[in-house]
């Protein structure tokens, strides 16, 4: 971002202090958008161009009519550039100006009273660490005080790189970020404290195309990705769209398994065999009957199975003991298209790294830093980099899960899954993902229209459109992933309009 910055201005020749008015009324466009019966509006303005932002997002409110305070957190007097015109046109204007530091509590409470709309203007895209005094006291009282809060193009306290935060960071309802999106508004603990973000050009999107500064991920969603979905043929049957082999469930985890299973059958697959303890097949044929479900005690007895199937799916419940190693053994061994999740990923962490350009591995963040000898706490504080350390160490497609999901696959950039769900923080989640992603891996195989990694990345918008439109009926707290299943089929359908012709073709 700031490459991209230096190069408006200094290659392009586009005006810093217009391109910082443009900032602030799009700003102040999602102030007019969120929170259309504001009264107050209180711009928190720190140093430098964040600053800047900030008293133009004032002074735009004023002209709007509205009552303006901007409160100054750091000394206006040190500002230089675009921001020190900014502060000095926002007050030859009218706004009124108070200084942080001079606010006794009764003043300061009176600035979150109702209808006070908290613009958060005080540290930009370029800071790192703790956020230092007075702004970390600004933080905790803003994020104390129950108002509304914007944020400008990041909240303070979060790093835009790497979505993480040392110390606390502003809890805000929206974010307006300008010129491009930054991962760490999407990512680890963005999510959280971005709120909804909304992403502006600021109508620079021609220049930015002139740019040699290189993105560090590509965004997907579903509605970007929907369209990549191999177009069924009218005569198309079964074995067209690839037979899935879900090997899962060891005793008292059955239900990893036929949730997987399931999956992979609503996703498309022509054929889905589940393989699992011989006790889990009544329960497993009575929920879902379509499925083929063997019982199995011994690895050796996967064989036949492993023949037929174009992909496999390993790991859901098969538990890091006996049975579990034996499964997963033969699933190595067949070298077949795998995708390895779970406990399977466990096991994988306790020998050598077992590298295949056609494995697909989905870990979370604890089965992250077993493979790569780490801590939870070093995924989390760079997602980017694991995700790309884990492809490195074992080849193929590695999705990293959490809000602002992560898929990296060899000579792409990394992708990045727009959008967090707080309802799929539940077991059996990842289950239901596994089972998707194998179905459309399996058609993958089958379709010359979807590459590996592509099926894996569709799976991942399909797995978080259909948990949305879940919890818009159920909520986030009730959600199952049985509920998520039952929404993919309507947001499928959103991919298969026009494709097929209609009902009475």
């Amino acid at each position: 971002m700031r490459a991209l910055d230096r190069f408006l201005i200094d290659d392009c020749g586009v005006d810093g202090y217009g391109l910082m008015q443009k900032a602030a009324r799009a700003a102040f466009r999602q102030v007019l958008r969120h929170w259309p019966s504001a009264e107050h509006v209180v711009v928190l303005c720190g140093a430098g161009n964040n600053g800047g932002d900030g008293y133009l997002v004032a002074l735009n409110a004023l002209r709007h009519g509205l009552k303006v305070t901007c409160v100054a957190v750091a000394d206006p007097e040190k500002l230089s550039g675009d921001a020190r015109k900014a502060w000095r046109d926002a007050g030859e204007a009218g706004v009124a100006m108070a200084h942080w530091a001079d606010l006794g509590d009764s003043e300061k409470s009176g600035l979150a009273d109702r209808g006070v709309v908290l613009v958060d203007a005080m540290l930009g895209t370029g800071a790192r660490g703790r956020p230092r005094p007075p702004v970390d006291e600004v933080i905790a009282w803003v994020n104390g005080s129950g108002a509304a809060v914007l944020a400008v193009d990041v909240p303070s306290g979060l790093d835009a790189s790497l979505g993480t935060v040392a110390g606390d960071a502003v809890q805000a309802d929206v974010t307006a970020t300008f010129i491009g999106n930054k991962l760490g508004l999407m990512t680890g603990r963005g999510p959280h404290y971005a709120g909804q973000v909304a992403y502006e050009t600021l109508g620079a999107e021609q220049e930015i195309d002139g740019c040699d500064a290189e993105p560090v991920a590509t965004l997907a969603t579903w509605s970007s990705r929907k369209g990549s979905l191999p177009v069924p043929s009218l005569a198309a049957h079964k074995g067209d769209f690839g037979h899935v082999l879900v090997v899962a469930g060891d005793l008292g985890l059955g239900g990893a398994g036929l949730l997987a299973a399931e999956a992979a059958a609503r996703s498309g697959a022509g054929l889905v065999t589940l393989a699992t303890r011989p006790e889990h097949v009544p329960s497993a044929l009575a929920r879902c009957p379509s499925l083929m479900a063997r019982g199995v005690e011994h690895g050796n007895e996967l064989g036949s199975l492993l023949e037929k199937a174009d992909v496999v799916v390993c790991g859901p419940g098969i538990g890091q003991g006996a049975w579990g190693q034996q499964m997963l053994q033969q699933v190595l061994a067949a070298g077949k298209p795998r995708l390895l999740d779970a406990d399977a990923l466990n096991l994988l962490s306790t020998q050598a790294p077992v590298v295949a350009d056609d494995q697909v591995m989905t870990p979370h963040p604890g089965e992250a830093a077993r493979l790569l000898d780490c801590s939870v706490a070093d995924v989390e504080a760079d997602r980017l980099a694991a995700v790309q350390a884990l492809q490195q160490r074992y080849g193929g497609v590695v999705l990293l899960k959490g809000a602002g999901t992560l898929v990296a696959a060899p000579g792409q950039l990394p992708v990045l899954i727009g959008g967090a769900n707080p309802g799929m923080a539940t077991g059996g989640m990842g289950d239901v993902l596994s089972g998707i992603a194998g179905g459309f891996m399996a058609q993958a195989v089958k379709s010359d229209a979807m590459a590996l990694p592509g099926g894996v990345i569709n799976a991942a918008t399909l797995h978080l459109a259909a948990a949305n439109v879940a919890s818009r009926r159920l909520g986030y707290r009730a959600l199952l992933p049985q509920d998520v299943m039952d929404a993919m089929a309507p947001v499928l359908m959103s991919a298969e309009s026009g494709q097929t012709g209609s009902g009475d073709d």
